[in-house]
């Protein structure tokens, strides 16, 4: 009997589509070879224009085809039909490899209507408005398609894959508390006080700044260098207003069974209000020395303590409750010993008490690490299409 194909279609040639495409293409041998399934990618859209394929896209000509006059204005619910529609493929698989709030707003429709299988690491689904959430949480169990999000907490890390493990075979979360985003956190890590900054090692986003700040240091120059080093989006304070990092705590507390949506949490900004108000990064960036003063003294005190300050996401489970802030950990903690851009949750259950918690800690940024991460989604697919053929 011949492998089921299964067609798929593309959103997002950034970095972690074309990482991912790149992927795929170098293990398209293995899939057929060991999985017996024939993965053909049959779509492929940027924000403004899409290739749709009547035969498999072999290697990179999709890039160059993307440029050509074959290419069509970008449709999504028309690249979507195209998948479903495929000439003899068992099922369709749409991977949403962009940060867009437009596509998950077709999420619904795609896997309850279209009968498409959903891979994101997008997040704007999971931390969007609680209803739509809820919409194709049942139409997954009404359907049997998935909706699989791995990557949106922690990049490639098994966050999302161990908490459900954990809920599903009976363990009783109370709470979860993490560092999870790259640039804050790398900056105050890297540098001891008295280093030069460009010795440091640079990755990530808000892991980046909050591993290298230390006392003694001036928060604007270390925001700085971030930018000038590509670690902070081009307007840092999309970065420093904690909202990333907020939404992956959304996403985390609804695992949890918690009904809580962004307006529900308590975000403390890194970003002054009369700093938010100004209307260009070059203005905010200009105007950031003027308070350095605040994060010095927090920084200081921490010290004088033997502490250390790490912007961390928490999930009370049993309180109902979330948050994003800055808080102060002792020397001998988890998050205190955290090097480079790396992510760190702790979670504390039942099973795992306060005294010997489970932690998942590595890389939490990259498009390398995000796409193997968005590959490894595909691979429980892929595993359940060949399983539903024997």
């Amino acid at each position: 009997m011949a492998p089921p194909v299964v067609a798929l279609g593309l959103f997002g040639t950034g970095l972690i589509g074309s990482a991912h495409m790149k992927q795929l293409a170098k293990q398209t041998p293995y899939l057929l070879e060991q999985l017996r399934v024939d993965v053909r990618v049959v779509a492929v859209s940027n924000s403004r224009r899409m290739l749709l394929s009547g035969s498999a896209l072999q290697g990179t000509e999709w890039r160059a085809a993307l440029d050509s006059p074959q290419a069509q204005q970008a449709d999504p619910d028309a690249l979507a039909a195209h998948v479903a529609s495929h000439p003899g493929a068992a099922a369709g698989v749409l991977l949403d490899c962009t940060a867009s709030e437009l596509l998950p707003q077709h999420y619904c429709s795609w896997l309850g209507q279209q009968g498409l299988h959903i891979i994101t690491p997008n997040k704007k689904l999971g931390a969007g408005p609680l209803q739509r959430y809820q919409q194709l949480r049942q139409l997954q169990k009404d359907t049997g398609k998935h909706f699989m999000y791995e990557t949106t907490v922690g990049a490639g890390l098994p966050v999302i894959s161990t908490l459900k493990e954990l809920i599903e075979t009976g363990d009783r979360v109370l709470s979860i508390e993490g560092i999870l985003s790259g640039t804050l956190s790398f900056i105050f890590n890297s540098f001891q006080p008295g280093m030069a900054f460009s010795e440091g090692i640079f990755s990530g986003t808000l892991s980046f700044i909050f591993n290298s700040f230390q006392p003694g240091m001036a928060f604007s120059e270390v925001v700085r260098q971030a930018k000038e080093q590509g670690y902070t989006e081009p307007d840092p304070r999309e970065d420093l207003s904690g909202m990333d990092v907020a939404r992956k705590v959304v996403i985390l507390a609804r695992e949890c069974g918690l009904q809580l949506g962004l307006e529900d949490l308590q975000v403390a900004s890194l970003v002054p209000p009369q700093l938010a108000a100004l209307s260009t990064p070059a203005e905010y960036m200009a105007a950031l020395p003027q308070h350095d003063g605040d994060m010095a003294a927090q920084a200081q005190e921490a010290a004088a303590s033997g502490e250390v300050l790490r912007y961390v996401g928490k999930v009370d489970v049993a309180g109902g409750t979330a948050s994003v802030t800055t808080s102060r950990y002792p020397a001998s903690h988890p998050f205190a010993a955290l090097r480079g851009s790396d992510n760190i949750l702790v979670f504390t259950t039942e099973r795992y008490g306060p005294a010997t918690p489970l932690i998942v800690r590595g890389p939490g940024a990259g498009a390398e690490v995000t796409a193997a991460g968005v590959f490894g989604d595909l691979l429980k697919v892929l595993r359940y299409v060949a399983a539903a053929r024997t």
